[in-house]
């Protein structure tokens, strides 16, 4: 049997029966669009973050751009990213008209280094061209950024920080998530992520409740919101007043029926993926340049188990040949990437990002991930000599 890079099959097998009667629930009734399981979805969301909103999006990238466009991010100014990451979380910001600004990356966390972060504010400023409006820190690979250090950069630049959580959604800080230090947070359920659902969608949650009525605005063709009503005497639908020029970013009601179920272990199998990493490091520790390194305090929802090795691409064949499936996440950093050579604002000191995307590589990894399995990817990645 081939080994799954990311097992989907086994969650399927547990709780396929309630996602199926959830389904079928929603093609009964026929609330196809913004369905009472989309308003039901969002209410656990936010109490699973322990946040005051929750927004549910079509995507992860629009989940990302509908923040910066509550906050009113625009052309002038600049958005600061780390420059090892998806596109996504970077390709929002021309669409903005804002500009993006790469910053290197922690060589043992893989996540934005806040002393590069203030390096690139200060080069702007200096700069003077562009205006810093934002942050924006993924967690990558599943693990929270150093909130505390980016909140601090943050409140000395005067910027709003947000969390890119599509990898990391669901992990904390000494217990608490990310939204704790930021004015909202993004997370994807693109299929593979660690809360997935069964085609595209994406949410916000935050605290701020102007920004949450923007975003939803934003979210349904830029429509009124109550504010917007209330100050012009409109008495229709408020999809037909268009303030400001909106999307069409909706979670079907399929999407979160099949999200309410798998949110309800979603808990459970973070705790399940901590056994598993653990087994991972445990077994290949020494026999790699490095093995996944997670701050004290931090808990990591490991969206992907990697790992650095000297030789990685002859690795990956190896592996290959012997029927384990990898992945090369992020081969060239945002910086080398052609769509983006005209942004070079900032200190372009990104040294990190372009070494680290000529070692990484990530295993099978999932919370269900047997021990015989994991056994054999362990002793196919020891046995690699060449």
């Amino acid at each position: 049997m081939a080994i799954p890079f990311i097992d989907l099959g086994t969650q399927r097998e547990r709780i396929g029966a309630k996602i199926e009667s959830a389904v079928l629930k929603v093609i009964g009734h026929g609330a196809y669009i913004m369905g009472p399981e989309v308003r039901a979805f969002e209410a656990d969301l936010a109490r699973f973050a322990g946040a005051k909103h929750a927004l549910s999006c079509a995507n992860g990238t629009d989940a990302i751009e509908l923040i910066l466009l509550g906050l009113g991010v625009c052309k002038g100014d600049a958005v600061f990213v780390p420059s090892f990451t998806f596109v996504a979380t970077a390709e929002v910001v021309p669409m903005t008209g804002a500009e993006p600004v790469f910053v290197d990356i922690q060589p043992d966390t893989y996540n934005i280094d806040p002393l590069k972060l203030d390096e690139a504010i200060e080069a702007v400023k200096v700069e003077g061209r562009l205006k810093p409006a934002a942050i924006i820190a993924v967690d990558l690979f599943g693990q929270p950024a150093d909130y505390p250090a980016l909140s601090a950069i943050a409140k000395k630049h005067g910027l709003h920080l947000i969390s890119d959580a599509a990898q990391g959604f669901g992990g904390t800080i000494d217990g608490v998530q990310s939204l704790d230090w930021c004015v909202a947070t993004a997370t994807s359920f693109y299929p593979a992520k660690p809360l997935g659902c069964y085609g595209d969608g994406g949410a916000v949650v935050t605290n701020d409740d102007a920004l949450m009525e923007r975003m939803i605005s934003f979210r349904v063709h830029g429509g009124a919101t109550a504010t917007d009503v209330a100050e012009r005497n409109y008495i229709h639908e408020a999809k037909y007043l268009n303030v400001r020029i909106g999307m069409n970013s909706r979670l079907d009601t399929i999407q979160a029926a099949v999200l309410l179920e798998k949110l309800a272990i979603f808990g459970e199998e973070i705790a399940l993926r901590q056994m598993v990493a653990a087994r991972y490091n445990d077994k290949l520790a020494g026999h790699v340049i490095s093995t996944p390194y997670v701050r004290d305090g931090y808990v990591s929802t490991w969206a992907q188990y990697t790992i650095e090795h000297d030789n990685r691409d002859g690795l990956q064949a190896h592996l290959r040949d012997k029927g384990i499936p990898t992945a090369v996440y992020y081969p060239i950093p945002l910086h080398e990437q052609p769509g983006y050579a005209m942004f070079t604002s900032g200190t372009r000191d990104l040294g990190v990002s372009e070494a680290k995307a000529k070692t990484v590589i990530s295993l099978p990894f999932s919370p269900y991930l047997s021990e015989a399995v994991q056994d054999e990817i362990v002793a196919a990645v020891i046995g690699f000599t060449a």
